[in-house]
């Protein structure tokens, strides 16, 4: 399995002369099987145009166009590419469309499809030609076939959010975004009126036990993406609760799961490239027998999973 960045930005693309390093793009990962050109396509955020366009060239001229594309969720910097994405337009194209399921009135065909209503894009989504199926997921194992199977996991973000395990061949790629730590919802202080004892010690055990299975989720991954939107100290200062997490707390996550190399993803959009160089310096490692290799992710970035192993 070999992976390539298209898009590591979270909330808005933002290009320009300080984001030229690690890309403006927002999230999108192609998933490539080399030994049988199949492509999963995790995420289609604004790089997922730049992929589309690759897969033209490289991928139609062998046949069409066959992938999967399992979506963490549907806020807008996660989906927005999908319009520009040129295979959907191709007659023949085959997509198989994973991603949380809603609960909602609205499928997750009606989210997809909202934004390409003639008041947001010239071209409907009854006007594409691919062949396009849809797949909710709850918390669950699947086998794609060609020995490719996938887990997912409940994350922590204000809209249902999906972690994936891709396993195959004994390589293992897991991606963790857009997710915070768990945390206790209910008052821990006991001068606060709305403070219970019993709820108070309830809600730290249930924070405790679903960060300890986020962590078993991603046990021993050779390749693990994680949420790294903010610091520690933005983390703490005003950031909590938006469904993003710490650096530092991906880092310490991925040491304890036995993670051999850690991506930090999801950059903030103010992020300039000089800033996260500054913090590489700090907080990326080569690794060790004990702490996992750490590195920011960028766009452009190709990963072999099968020789991290």
């Amino acid at each position: 399995m070999k992976i390539r960045f298209w898009g590591v930005r979270g909330s808005i693309p933002c290009p320009g002369p300080a984001t030229v390093k690690y890309g403006g793009n927002t999230p999108c990962i192609e998933l490539r099987l080399e030994d049988s050109r199949r492509t999963v396509i995790i995420d289609a955020g604004s790089g997922i145009r730049d992929l589309g366009n690759l897969m033209m060239v490289r991928d139609l001229p062998e046949g069409p166009i066959r992938a999967d594309l399992f979506l963490t969720h549907t806020h807008w910097d996660h989906i927005m590419g999908f319009p520009f994405f040129t295979p959907v337009y191709v007659p023949g194209t085959k997509l198989n469309i994973y991603g949380p399921a809603t609960y909602e009135e609205e499928t997750m065909r009606d989210v997809m499809g909202g934004q390409m209503a003639y008041r947001y894009f010239p071209v409907r989504w009854t006007d594409l030609a691919a062949d396009i199926r849809y797949f909710d997921l709850k918390e669950e194992r699947i086998d794609l076939g060609g020995g490719l199977l996938v887990s997912s996991i409940y994350l922590n973000h204000p809209v249902l959010s999906l972690g994936y395990r891709f396993e195959r061949a004994g390589a293992v790629l897991c991606t963790v975004f857009d997710t915070e730590p768990f945390r206790n919802i209910f008052s821990t202080d006991p001068l606060d009126s709305s403070y219970s004892e019993e709820m108070a010690a309830e809600g730290e055990a249930v924070a405790k036990e679903q960060n300890e299975r986020l962590e078993a989720f991603f046990h021993g991954a050779d390749f693990l993406i994680h949420d790294a939107q903010y610091t520690g100290e933005e983390y703490s200062q005003g950031k909590t609760g938006w469904g993003h997490s710490p650096m530092e707390h991906a880092i310490q996550t991925a040491g304890r799961a036995g993670v051999k190399r850690l991506a930090l993803f999801h950059h903030d959009p103010m992020r300039t490239d000089a800033e996260l160089d500054a913090l590489a310096v700090t907080l990326c490692t080569p690794g060790t027998a004990e702490s996992p290799e750490v590195v920011f992710a960028r766009e452009g970035m190709e990963i072999d999973i099968g020789r991290c192993a």
